[in-house]
């Protein structure tokens, strides 16, 4: 969590405030303050999460709170002390500072979630909503954040360039904790169209510990009644069925397509039903 704070921190104290540039969260927050009035984004940022923090433990419980005062705590530290390092971002085009700096910030949040942190703020609300609906974290960063971002425009002396910067840097972020928290999380749907379809199923099967679903089908062309297999797979385990398929049947013809959500026995459980039977519970 510390290495993750680290580069968040940087990517503020380095690339977006020196250029005056706005992003989302209590941090983006903070700094809007700052650009209207001057007024510290250390302190502005630990005044925001002291109010928000609240929400984390009576919905998230202690162990989140108390990473999240940990985060925060050390986060505030760090946007006083990284400052005094005389390196700041000498590129001038905006464009660029916006990228970098929304990317290392993706990152450097990414890396907290992954160890059950929060540097506060909208991330509390994020993890909030991802407890109870299928909804990404980037997402939820969007909408809050398109409120903070767009504020920046009514900053006497900033226009609305200075406000498409800032949702550069959105997207940046948005797009990178994406693909740092779900990367090898995604699902894939394979179908294997192969006259090996029952050795090829088995072996997926046995080596790889996925079921296959046969079903029937047939070649227009050559008419032949044959069976097409259908694989749910980790993106991770792509190349492990390509392998298989490679090497039972090297004429086998193979689609693969990405699958928005997939639920079931070793994939992600469904947590509406949840939320939808403790409803149930309490009118009763």
């Amino acid at each position: 969590m510390t290495i993750g704070l680290f580069i968040f921190v940087f990517s503020w104290t380095a690339f977006l405030i020196p250029h005056e540039i706005a992003g989302g969260g209590v941090s983006g927050l903070a700094s809007v303050i700052n650009y209207a009035t001057g007024f510290d984004v250390s302190y502005s940022y630990l005044i925001i999460n002291a109010i928000l923090l609240g929400i984390g433990f009576l919905i998230l419980g202690k162990a989140f709170g108390f990473k999240t005062i940990y985060c925060i705590a050390m986060a505030t530290v760090m946007f006083e002390v990284l400052p005094m390092i005389p390196w700041v971002s000498d590129i001038e085009d905006k464009l660029i500072n916006s990228l970098i700096g929304g990317t290392m910030s993706g990152i450097g949040i990414g890396i907290i979630f992954l160890q059950g942190g929060s540097t506060g703020g909208t991330d509390i609300i994020a993890l909030i909503i991802g407890k109870y609906k299928e909804m990404s974290p980037g997402r939820v960063f969007i909408i809050c954040d398109l409120i903070i971002i767009g504020s920046v425009y009514l900053i006497p002396g900033k226009s609305l360039e200075d406000v498409i910067y800032g949702y550069i840097e959105m997207v940046s972020f948005s797009y990178v904790i994406d693909m740092v928290l779900t990367g090898n999380k995604q699902s894939l749907q394979v179908f294997v169209f192969s006259s090996k379809f029952s050795e090829i199923a088995d072996k997926v099967s046995s080596e790889m510990g996925r079921g296959v679903t046969a079903l029937s089908s047939m070649g227009w062309f050559s008419k032949n009644e044959s069976k097409m297999l259908v694989v749910i797979i980790r993106k991770s385990q792509l190349a492990d069925i390509s392998a298989i398929v490679r090497e039972v049947d090297k004429d086998a013809f193979i689609s693969v397509s990405a699958v928005m959500s997939v639920y079931g026995q070793g994939f992600d459980q469904i947590k509406a039903g949840k939320l939808l039977w403790n409803k149930k519970q309490k009118e009763s």
